[in-house]
C-alpha cells in the first residue's frame, strides 16, 4: 500500500512537471513598453502581454532546443525558491519578476539585478522572446496599416535576426510568405521577405543565445 501511495505521489509530481509553466514580468514605468510579460510551457507555447491582464496576448512557439534550454536554467535556478536580488547598489533597471507554475505550485522571486549567471541567462531567454514579439506586432502593424513602412519593419526585423535576439523564429514566416508573393507591396520589401523567409527555413534551431 505504502509503495503503490509512493507511486501516486512520484506520478502526480511528474505531470506536475509536464504541465509546468514560466512566467517572466517586466515593469519599467517609462520605458517602452512599461510593462511586459511572457509566459511558456513545457511544450514550447509561448505568450507575449503588454499589460497583466493582457486579453490578446501574442502568441508563439519556441523549437524544443530552445524551450529545454529555458527549463533547463530554471531547474538550475530551483524553480525561483531562493532570492535572485545581488547586494550591489546599481541604477533601477526595472522589477523583474520570475514564478515557476505547476498546479497549487507558485514559487516566485523578485528583483532588480541578479549576479547569478543562470538568472541572467535565463532573463536574457525571456528578453528575447520579448524582443522577437515585438518584432512581430511591428511587421504586422505595418503590413496591414503602413505598407510604405513595411521595408523599415524588415529591416528592424534583419538586424535582429542578425544579432541573434529573435526566437521561435517560425512566427514570422507566414506574414513574410504573404509580403513576398503580395504584388501590393514594394519590390525591395518583397525580395527582403523572401530572402528573410529562405533564411529562416535555412536555418538550424538555436540552443542557446
Amino acid at each position: 500500500m505504502r509503495r503503490a501511495f509512493a507511486l501516486l505521489i512520484a506520478l502526480a509530481a511528474a505531470a506536475a512537471g509536464e504541465e509546468a509553466r514560466i512566467f517572466w514580468s517586466k515593469s519599467f514605468p517609462g520605458s517602452a513598453p512599461p510593462y511586459e510579460q511572457v509566459t511558456l510551457d513545457r511544450a514550447g507555447n509561448a505568450e507575449y502581454g503588454e499589460a497583466p491582464n493582457d486579453e490578446q496576448p501574442l502568441k508563439f512557439r519556441l523549437t524544443d532546443a530552445e524551450t529545454e534550454a529555458v527549463f533547463g536554467l530554471a531547474d538550475k535556478l530551483d524553480h525561483f525558491r531562493h532570492p535572485l536580488e545581488s547586494p550591489l547598489k546599481v541604477a533601477f533597471m526595472g522589477t523583474k519578476i520570475f514564478r515557476w507554475e505547476a498546479g497549487a505550485e507558485k514559487p516566485e522571486v523578485k528583483f532588480n539585478y541578479s549576479e547569478d549567471p543562470a538568472a541572467q541567462a535565463l532573463l536574457d531567454w525571456f528578453e528575447r522572446m520579448a524582443e522577437s514579439a515585438q518584432a512581430r506586432i511591428e511587421l504586422e502593424r505595418a503590413a496591414k496599416y503602413d505598407r510604405l513602412g513595411v521595408d523599415h519593419a524588415l529591416r528592424n526585423l534583419r538586424a535582429s535576426m542578425d544579432r541573434n535576439r529573435l526566437v521561435g523564429l517560425d512566427q514570422y514566416l507566414p506574414m513574410l510568405d504573404r509580403i513576398a508573393n503580395n504584388d501590393s507591396y514594394m519590390h525591395t520589401a518583397r525580395m527582403k521577405a523572401a530572402e528573410m523567409a529562405e533564411a529562416i527555413r535555412g536555418a538550424k534551431p538555436a540552443s542557446k543565445p
